[in-house]
Order: C-alpha cells, then sequence, then structure tokens
C-alpha cells in the first residue's frame, strides 16, 4: 500500500498537466521513496520507466533501447537497437501515446552517466534543439545527491537552466511516517518514529501487527532480518574508508557533538580530517550540523562552529544499541540486549526525537494558523542565559544552558520558548520555572511566549499560576493527533 508523499504526487501531477515540455529533477538520499513514488505517478498514465544499472555504457544503451522499442515506436520497423545516445534519446518524442504526454523516467540517472560522462551534454543539446518543444516529460532521478547537485544542477554543467522542475525528497514527517502504524498508541508511534525516523523503507520493514518491542527484536536485533545489515549496506554502497566513517558516526551517535570531541573519540585526532568527513556524512543525509537558532551569517560560514547530530534515527538507533552489541547478537542474544540495553533506555533515547516532533507539531499549527505570532526562525537555541540558582543572591546566575524550542518572529519583537518532556512524571512547574528564567535581557525589548510539551500532563500549579494567552500547554494526545 502507497503511503502519503501528497506533496511530491501534487507536483509531478503538476508538471505532468503543463503544455510545455517538462524536465524534471527529482532527487534525495536512499531509501527515501522516490522509486515508490514515481511509480505511483505513473500508474495510470502511458509512461516507459527505465532503471539504470551499474552496467558498461553499451549495456545501458542496449537496456534503454529495448525498453523505448517494446513501446511500438516507429524505429522498431528498422533496427534492434539505437547505435547511439542521441538517436536513443530524440525517440522519446515518438512515442505513440496519442494526445497523452510522453512520459519516461529514467531512475537512477547518475548510473547512466558513470558510464557516459557525455550523456548531460548528448542530452542538453537535443533538449535544447528538438525536445524543449515536442510533448515530452522527462523525469531524471537519482541517489546521489551530490551528483545530482554538483553534475546536473550546477551553474558549470551542460544541463544547467534546463530543468523545468526540481524537487528533492526528504523523508517523511511524523505525522505521514506514523500513518504506517494507524494503532500504535501515542507513546509508541513517537518510540516507533525515535527508531525508524521517516524513511519508507524502514518503516515498511516492520509489522504494524506487532508491538514495538517485538519489533525492534524481530525486525532489527535478529540477525538476517532486513534491517540488521542495513547501516552496513549503506555504507559501504555510498564510501570508502567505512571503517573511519562507523567510528565518527558511533561517536555522534553516543554523544559527541562538537569537531573536536568527535575527532578525538573517533581516533581520528585531526579536525580538518574529520571535517572533511562529515561534511560527506552531511551530504548523504546521514549527519547534520546544527546551528543555535540565532546563529548569524559568520558562524553559519565556520565550519569549526556547531554542533553535530545524527539526521536519521535508524542510524542512531543502530549505532546506540545494535553496534554497541554486535557480539551478543550475533550469537543470538537479542532477549538479552533488549532487556538488558534497549528497554531501561528507550524512553530517554526517544526524549530526542520527541523535541523533533514538537518542532513538527508547531510548524503545522503554524500552517493553521494556530499559534500567538507568526515566526521565522525555529529551532534548538544554546548559549549563555540566566537559570535558576537558589544558591545565588538573587536566586540567579549566568551559565552555559540551552532551549529545546526556540521561534522568533522576523522582527525579533516575539520569542516562543519550549520545553519538550517525554517522561512518565507530570510536567513539573519548577521545570517551568526554569524555562522562563532564560533569555531574561531580551525580555526588556521583546514580548515571550511558553510552549510546554509534556507526554505525562501538567503539574497543576502551571495552569493556576501562569497566563493561559502566553503559556500554551500541549499534552501527547494534541501533539500526536495533530
Amino acid at each position: 500500500m502507497f503511503i502519503a508523499r501528497e506533496a511530491e504526487l501534487q507536483f509531478l501531477s503538476d508538471c505532468y498537466s503543463k503544455k510545455s515540455a517538462q524536465l524534471v529533477v527529482l532527487y534525495g538520499r536512499r531509501r527515501v521513496g522516490k522509486t515508490e513514488t514515481l511509480h505511483e505517478f505513473c500508474k495510470d498514465k502511458p509512461h516507459v520507466f527505465f532503471s539504470c544499472t551499474q552496467s558498461t555504457d553499451q549495456i545501458q544503451l542496449s537496456r534503454f533501447s529495448d525498453a523505448l522499442l517494446r513501446e511500438g515506436i516507429p524505429a522498431k520497423q528498422y533496427i534492434t537497437a539505437f547505435p547511439d545516445w542521441e538517436k536513443a534519446f530524440s525517440s522519446i518524442a515518438d512515442l505513440p501515446y496519442g494526445d497523452r504526454k510522453r512520459l519516461i523516467v529514467i531512475d537512477e540517472f547518475p548510473y547512466m552517466c558513470s558510464g557516459n560522462k557525455s550523456i548531460p551534454s548528448i542530452l542538453q543539446n537535443l533538449w535544447d534543439s528538438e525536445l524543449k518543444n515536442a510533448d515530452v516529460m522527462i523525469v531524471l532521478c537519482g541517489s546521489s545527491m551530490s551528483f545530482i547537485e554538483k553534475e546536473i544542477l550546477s551553474k558549470k554543467n551542460p544541463l544547467f537552466g534546463r530543468a523545468t522542475g526540481i524537487y528533492k525528497m526528504e523523508e517523511m514527517d511524523f505525522y505521514d511516517a506514523m500513518k504506517f502504524f494507524p494503532d500504535y498508541s501515542d507513546r509508541d508511534k513517537v518510540i516507533a518514529y525515535s527508531i525508524l525516523g521517516g524513511i519508507p523503507h524502514y518503516l515498511s520493514r516492520w509489522d504494524p501487527a506487532l508491538p514495538v518491542s517485538d519489533n525492534i527484536k524481530r525486525n532489527v536485533l535478529t540477525k538476517g532480518c532486513a534491517l540488521y545489515s542495513e547501516v552496513e549496506f549503506l555504507l559501504h554502497e555510498e564510501l570508502r574508508e567505512t571503517a573511519i566513517y562507523s567510528a565518527i558516526i558511533e561517536a555522534v551517535a553516543l554523544g559527541s557533538t562538537r569537531l573536536n570531541d568527535i575527532s578525538q573519540k573517533s581516533l581520528i585526532g585531526d579536525n580538518s580530517k574529520t571535517s572533511v568527513y562529515l561534511k560527506n556524512l552531511v551530504e548523504l543525509g546521514i549527519v547534520v550540523r546544527e546551528l543555535s537558532v540565532n546563529a548569524g551569517t559568520k558562524e553559519q560560514a565556520n565550519q569549526s562552529r556547531g554542533t553535530y547530530k545524527l539526521a536519521d534515527n535508524f542510524f542512531r538507533f543502530w549505532y546506540t544499541y545494535g553496534f554497541t552489541n554486535i557480539s551478543q547478537l550475533e550469537d543470538g542474544d537479542v532477549d538479552g540486549v533488549y532487556e538488558y540495553s534497549v528497554e531501561p533506555t528507550i524512553r530517554d533515547f526517544a526524549s530526542f526525537t520527541f523535541e523533533e516532533i514538537c518542532r513538527q507539531f508547531l510548524r503545522k499549527k503554524q500552517k493553521e494558523r494556530l499559534l500567538p505570532f507568526r515566526f521565522s526562525r525555529i529551532g534548538r537555541w544554546w548559549g549563555k542565559t540566566t537559570v535558576r540558582d537558589p544558591s545565588a543572591p538573587n536566586g540567579l546566575r549566568t551559565a552555559e544552558t540551552e532551549i529545546d524550542i526556540l521561534a522568533v518572529s522576523s522582527d525579533a519583537k516575539k520569542y516562543l520558548a519550549g520545553e519538550c518532556k517525554f517522561k512518565n512524571a507530570p510536567f513539573s512547574y519548577s521545570d517551568y520555572l526554569d524555562l522562563a528564567a532564560k533569555l531574561d535581557p531580551q525580555k526588556k525589548t521583546a514580548e515571550f511566549y511558553y510552549a510546554l510539551f509534556s507526554a505525562s500532563g501538567f503539574d497543576g500549579k502551571i495552569a493556576r499560576e501562569t497566563d493561559p494567552s502566553k503559556t500554551l500547554l500541549f499534552d501527547l494526545p494534541q501533539i500526536v493527533g495533530s
């Protein structure tokens, strides 16, 4: 069953409905669901869907010829294969689809180009001379994001400026991802998303009829199951020096977030080398560099600033629980690893993802115009600020701290500070006071609102002691059911 991806399908449908010729680039990291989305888009339309392989140029051209000739184009009467790519691409306009658009999807287009570096130039020349005036829609799809961005879309390359549509597919958000598990409890939906993220390939490997615990044991931690070797496979598919990359990912997963800390923990030792490895992992969508929401242009440009975290939830789960217990898992001690490693800490593990879910919740509320003001920036904040300290003379002191969510209006005159608690106990009044004490200097020039997110309700004192127009309370059913 195909789930979600309404925005992507609408984008493709809008392109298809235009009267002019369309050259569309659709790309994104592996496993994000590009191929399935394109199949869903094509299923009610006459089309050619060609999946490129890692093969020689001659074999690729032969397979591409077969795909076109099977459609009954006029050239089929005279040839069994096209002699070159120019004639093959030119024949797209001859597809016998009557008054419907000639639709062709070339999946994993980078594989085609790796066998013949001139293909982008050939396609560009044909587009300029013939195809842009034909009733065609060509979709170029690829998982190699660096190739697409550097070799197809950049200014120095032949196809620059020719694409009529460019769409970078991201993983599903929490609300679409949880359509895979409609019968899970709200808490289990958060935990499942913290493990699988929004990657359809991972989500589809779980059995929605099984509880989270059984799915973790059967479909992640058991040797031979689909996801057991997933991380290793992807690293070997995308990278060389996989041992070094694995050490970096492990360091980040286990809490090293600064460049120097990652360099030391992974035993690379050289920050400049570590920075290069991290850059490659960022390009693959495995790692993300995060800056405080108030970071300026100079700080954003400085690669040594900011923190790193795993953008892929499944990678974080695997390196937290699978990779560190690989010997026991290889011996088949799945129940032991779950009981002594996963089960005692899975709530804490999920609490980091809960913060991201709460940010997604606020973005949805903004679209629905249900927030007290419109923010232009949202993210985590960290830096020096006022914190409560009963031992200090006035009960306050300055310290390094962070805020889970900070949303700021475009004129920086309105702030929404948020705190997220994914635990069994209610959100305490003391936690609220700790949040309210932060960013005290900014309160002289800006209006402050607070958003409190809790998986287990709230201390009644919060409602009694705060202004409901300034302090917004969101419980788990509200957040998950949004």
